[in-house]
């Protein structure tokens, strides 16, 4: 088991690396001369909506300083003491527990050099920084900066037709104040941060009910009340078990946080890798006939002996060795469900942030008993028994194992437009394994480990028939004109164009849409109206969701087919090349530059440079004259988005 766990860490590290995610801050630099030795390096940083860049004078053991040094083996020039910074702010951290000195939205820092060789006409100097919103990415970039005010590249020279086609891809907006008005996620964040939370907090709930732990609550909290003569002393401690059981949960997903500093890819762009999200199926397939009994994954048993050998020590550390201890025995039960928590939360917006909020919950909800029957040991005797019951539980876990692991499979499938896991076929398979749930609840199959059934239990019927529900509702999903679209299920099955049967077109809901912005500007030109930009991704379940439950409403559906050219831009799209003739090498403000071979690269690009935004889904509304006709919007409601339809019209 440890060789698999080093094998996920080094896979995940491996098969992320190969994407490209853009950076939140934008850097340029000017060049003033203050004499003929002195100059002043002014760097300017533009920062996305929510993202702060952190001082070189930001404290001790709280998020990194900026630090601007010449470069190595560089000579004929120095650093005039520490650069200038303008109108920085103070923020305070909750994570350090300190008033941090950050950046919002732009910055400036003025370094001062002073020649000590007249004859050096460029500089080669080093932008490191820190830049934090819910994940942290470390920003390390080399300039080399001409004395007379340009940036040297250093990069691949880039011919005449790159240069056309990099300044094609900006646009020369109007009313670009509108943008720095963004419609704020922060409620939708703290909304999907409590989610996972809830998920992580039912994970537990469901891991307290199999055979590897629930045995374990009469028995420990017996073991707390009843050590101690001083029956305060002992409550206390089953207290501190159950705290330290959520503490473990926490630092478990600790070290997902060192790898988003370290490598922001890693965590940001898992849900649009191909193998990665094959992996992740396989991982789910593995866990889920392990919850089926055929073998068990756990953990050497000298990890379990050594904790078990180290809780005799007595005291506080006694009783956190204990919490340690049942983490490790109860591996084979929890470990199937923290992988799901796992793979769910590294593949959204959140990654380790939303990572830490479901071992938050997961924790919790595990210790909660321990605690609960410690204060209330009456409550013991009402603890149903032990029997196979809970191996049943195990095996239902199983089958939605099972279930999540074919959205992995369509991510993939998606992503590499393979056509394969197409959305009629998604739903069948989820009919096929939800039916198959439903005979083993009436006891029509068995697994190893299941006992002899004599009469069926009126919470198992109960919950059969409510397995049988769920197939009848998905059941139409895989008729070509379904009854009713899944809405509960918003984001999981492939869009509704992603289908087996003749569609229309390959856009949402029917709709009329383009892919290409130059061929939606050129219609909205034709027929004279706004333009819906549609900054979209082929793994975003967020998108999906609103296409299907806030498009999907009549009167917004009506807007959008009636009065708006809509563009949908799928940044995601790597797997697809474009023409070699539409392929070049972007050239960036800071001289850099980026290969743009396919058409996520292009539309990824194209809405950073533009919109200062790399989130979707992100919403455009502006007129053929590229004139913003109203500020940008997320994810949100019916009534906000219909609202915000309505009053670009207006504006058009």
């Amino acid at each position: 088991m440890k060789k698999f766990i080093i094998i996920f860490f080094l896979l995940t590290a491996f098969f992320a690396k190969g994407q490209s995610s853009e950076n939140p801050i934008l850097l340029s630099t000017e060049v003033k001369k203050i004499s003929e030795m002195e100059f002043d390096i002014v760097f300017k940083a533009q920062l996305f909506k929510g993202w702060y860049l952190y001082s070189q004078y930001n404290p001790e053991n709280a998020s990194l300083p900026l630090e601007i040094t010449m470069q190595e083996g560089e000579t004929g020039y120095i650093l005039v003491g520490k650069a200038k910074e303008e109108s920085p702010f103070k923020k305070y951290s909750d994570v350090w527990e300190k008033e941090e000195i950050v950046f919002k939205e732009k910055a400036i820092i003025i370094q001062r050099i002073q020649l000590t060789n007249k004859e050096i006409s460029q500089i080669k100097l080093n932008f490191f920084g820190q830049v934090c919103e819910t994940a942290c990415i470390n920003i390390d970039e080399n300039f080399t900066i001409s004395l007379q005010g340009k940036i040297v590249s250093e990069t691949i020279s880039i011919d005449e037709r790159s240069k056309e086609l990099s300044q094609k891809l900006k646009l020369d907006l109007k009313n670009k104040e509108l943008l720095a008005e963004t419609s704020t996620t922060n409620s939708e964040k703290s909304t999907g941060l409590m989610g996972i939370f809830i998920l992580g907090f039912v994970g537990g709930l469901l891991a307290l009910l199999t055979p590897c732990v629930f045995p374990m609550i009469p028995l420990t909290v017996s073991f707390f009340t009843k050590q101690s003569s001083n029956k305060k002393k002992g409550t206390w401690n089953a207290i501190l078990y159950g705290f330290f059981i959520i503490l473990i949960y926490i630092l478990l997903s600790v070290p997902f946080h060192f790898l988003d500093n370290l490598n922001p890819e890693i965590l940001n762009t898992i849900s649009t890798n191909i193998w990665l999200n094959i992996f992740f199926f396989v991982i789910l397939v593995f866990f889920a006939f392990s919850f089926f009994g055929f073998y068990e994954i756990t953990l050497p048993s000298s990890w379990g002996d050594k904790m078990d050998s180290a809780s005799s020590v007595g005291g506080y550390l006694g009783i956190f060795f204990m919490a340690f201890t049942l983490a490790i025995v109860s591996f084979s039960c929890t470990g199937p469900i923290l992988g799901s928590l796992l793979a769910g939360s590294l593949t959204s917006d959140g990654g380790a942030t939303q990572l830490t909020a479901g071992m938050t919950g997961f924790g919790l909800s595990l210790a909660l008993p321990f605690a609960l029957f410690a204060l209330f040991p009456n409550w013991l005797h009402s603890l149903p028994k032990s029997g196979g019951w809970l191996n049943t539980t195990k095996v239902i876990l199983g089958f939605i194992e099972l279930a999540f692991s074919i959205k992995f499979l369509s991510n993939a499938d998606l992503v590499g437009h393979w056509g394969i896991l197409k959305r009629e076929l998604f739903i069948g398979i989820w009919i096929l394994i939800f039916m198959l749930l439903a005979l083993y609840l009436f006891a029509k199959i068995k697994f190893p480990h299941d006992s002899p059934i004599k009469k069926l239990s009126f919470s198992r019927i109960s919950f059969g028939i409510f397995i049988l529900a769920f197939v009848v509702y998905i059941s139409p999903g895989v008729l070509k004109n379904p009854t009713w679209n899944l809405s509960l299920l918003s984001g999981f099955p492939p869009p509704q164009f992603y289908s087996i049967y003749e569609q229309e077109n390959e856009c949402p809901l029917g709709l009329n849409c383009y892919k290409d912005f130059d061929e939606g500007l050129a219609v909205s030109k034709l027929q004279n109206k706004p333009i819906l930009l549609d900054f979209t991704g082929w793994a975003c379940v967020n998108c999906r969701k609103m296409e299907e439950n806030v498009w999907s409403d009549p009167k917004v559906y009506s807007l959008l087919k009636n009065e708006y050219i809509l563009i949908s831009l799928y940044v995601d799209d790597n797997e697809k090349e474009l023409p070699k003739e539409a392929q070049f090498t972007f050239l960036k403000d800071n001289g850099k530059t980026k290969e743009i071979k396919t058409v996520g690269d292009k539309w990824a690009t194209f809405q950073v440079v533009n919109f200062n935004n790399a989130s979707q889904p992100f919403y455009v509304l502006m007129s053929h004259e590229l004139e913003i006709l109203n500020s940008p919007q997320q994810y949100t409601d019916i009534a906000t988005y219909q609202n915000w339809l309505e009053t670009g019209l207006k504006n058009f």
